[in-house]
């Protein structure tokens, strides 16, 4: 449901009648006009709508008793859902105008309606009337607050905030929530200071304790065949999330990205809208040119003025030497065994200090497993027989020589079929890892705390994290057949 316009209106037994606040929403205009095409009726000026709300409410011409367009027998009027008969420029119907009226306050609103305009719909089978309705009723209870009738000062203090209320309860016409209930005269939404215009995507401003919270993770995926044949596959893909709670309309804020000496320039970077300037040399790294010395390496900075919400600041692709872990995996058929041996090697680059890592050894395509005689270097050995799964949980660090093993036999005996999978079939099987390294990232790429810049009247609290996930890391059988790989693995 969404509104198309929204009008607040003072009077006294129809004398000094005003207009006190009027809002149109473009986006919802705009859906309106597509719905109804030929039968699209705009909405008119706020002062004929005013001289038409005010007839049909029965609040102008007082002096006669008999007014056509609002009392012939013909016309039927449903209140609170109003007809408003538009005479020029667009002769037509604007239907339905939901009007509630309290004390010197009316408050109107026209719904958008998705529904075709003959037949009329019945009213209770349209669920923009009754929020419609609601929105209108708090808005009533905002304004007006729970005597009824406060002070022109309060009710002129309300009004000044009501733009403000309305970014955070209807943006862009679409109502979310309603405002508090009797709320106090003085504003508990921070409005706008000085000339700065609050933009639309922006619902609301933030209050209280400045944070900035800037996360970078990197996944890493792979493709290791253990084949000289085939060429294993790896690729890294970096995203900066951030979630600035900052004061202002429009604070601005810098984020600086850094990279090691030595490090690989970052490739396919792709920046949020609200990046407001961006360095012409960051964007012109491809994956697909050759990498020379001149390419551009850092550091990376990125002016932005956020929304209030968490969002995706960059994403980037960088290219690294060799993949974090590196696994060989060998299976051979002995009668109805399997014999297997695996080997798992975490490069010298990479930091010993893992969340968790796990390797799963899954057998597709057997009947259940029986015996399990398996023997590993470091970890714990996990078996699922139902599944047809061994999971090898290597704990937090790997040992001194940065080398793991598992050794041993797997008989499938088992009283039923286990599992079945059309990618693994007899002697193609794979392992897949699973881990995280907080506190590090496979390119180098880092935010430091003190070079995150805020411009804003509070001093923030900077707060900036990395990590390093896998995601789609296989180790194929390299006595199998394995898949072959679709050549294009950045995401």
């Amino acid at each position: 449901m969404s509104v198309r316009a929204l009008w607040i209106i003072s009077h006294e037994k129809g004398e000094n009648v005003s207009l006190r606040f009027s809002r149109r929403f473009a986006t919802v205009e705009h859906r309106a006009k597509s719905l109804a095409a030929s039968s699209y009726i705009p909405v008119p000026e706020e002062r004929t709508v005013l001289q038409l709300l005010l007839t049909e409410l029965g609040l102008s011409d007082s002096d006669k008793s008999y007014v056509a367009l609002r009392d012939d027998c013909l016309h039927r009027q449903r209140s609170p859902a109003l007809e408003l008969h538009v005479d020029s420029p667009a002769k037509g119907i604007l239907w339905p105008v939901l009007a509630i009226s309290q004390g010197p306050l009316i408050l109107a609103c026209l719904p958008l309606v998705d529904a075709p305009a003959e037949p009329r719909p019945p009213l209770a089978s349209l669920l923009s009337v009754s929020q419609g309705l609601t929105l209108l009723a708090g808005l009533q209870t905002f304004l007006l607050g729970s005597g009824g009738k406060p002070d022109n000062e309060g009710l002129a203090s309300r009004l000044l905030m009501l733009p403000s209320v309305l970014l955070q309860v209807c943006p862009l016409g679409t109502p979310l929530d309603v405002p508090l209930l009797a709320a106090p005269a003085t504003p508990t939404v921070p409005t706008p200071a000085g000339n700065q215009k609050q933009p639309a995507w922006k619902t609301g401003l933030h209050r209280g304790r400045a944070v900035v919270n800037v996360a970078l993770i990197e996944t890493v995926r792979s493709m290791q065949y253990g084949n000289r044949s085939r060429q294993d596959l790896w690729d890294v893909y970096g995203t900066v999330t951030c979630k600035c709670e900052v004061e202002g309309v429009l604070p601005n804020v810098t984020v600086t990205l850094t990279l090691p000496s030595i490090g690989s320039p970052l490739q396919d970077i792709l920046v949020h809208p609200c990046v407001t300037s961006l360095d012409s040399s960051i964007l012109t790294a491809s994956s697909v040119d050759s990498y020379d010395g001149s390419a551009f390496s850092g550091p990376y900075k990125f002016p932005f003025s956020p929304p209030l919400e968490p969002f995706r600041l960059c994403s980037y692709t960088s290219q690294v030497p060799v993949p974090p872990i590196l696994g060989s995996y060998q299976l051979k058929e002995e009668e109805n065994q399997l014999r297997v041996s695996v080997t798992l090697k975490l490069h010298e680059s990479v930091k010993n200090s893992f969340e968790y890592c796990e390797a799963h050894l899954p057998f597709f395509n057997r009947d259940q497993m029986g015996v399990v005689d398996m023997k590993v270097s470091s970890g714990q050995l996990d078996v699922a027989k139902e599944k047809n799964l061994l999971v090898w949980g290597l704990g937090q660090k790997f040992p001194k020589s940065r080398e793991v093993t598992m050794e041993g036999k797997i008989s499938f005996s088992g009283p039923a079929p286990g599992p079945t999978d059309p990618l693994c079939t007899e002697l193609t099987a794979y392992i897949k890892l699973y881990f995280k390294v907080p506190d590090m990232t496979l390119s180098g790429c880092c935010v430091d705390q003190h070079s995150v810049q805020v411009y804003s009247s509070a001093k923030p609290r900077i707060v900036t994290s990395r990590e390093l996930l896998s995601k789609e890391y296989f180790i194929w059988n390299s006595t199998g057949t394995a898949p072959v790989s679709s050549g294009q693995m950045m995401l």
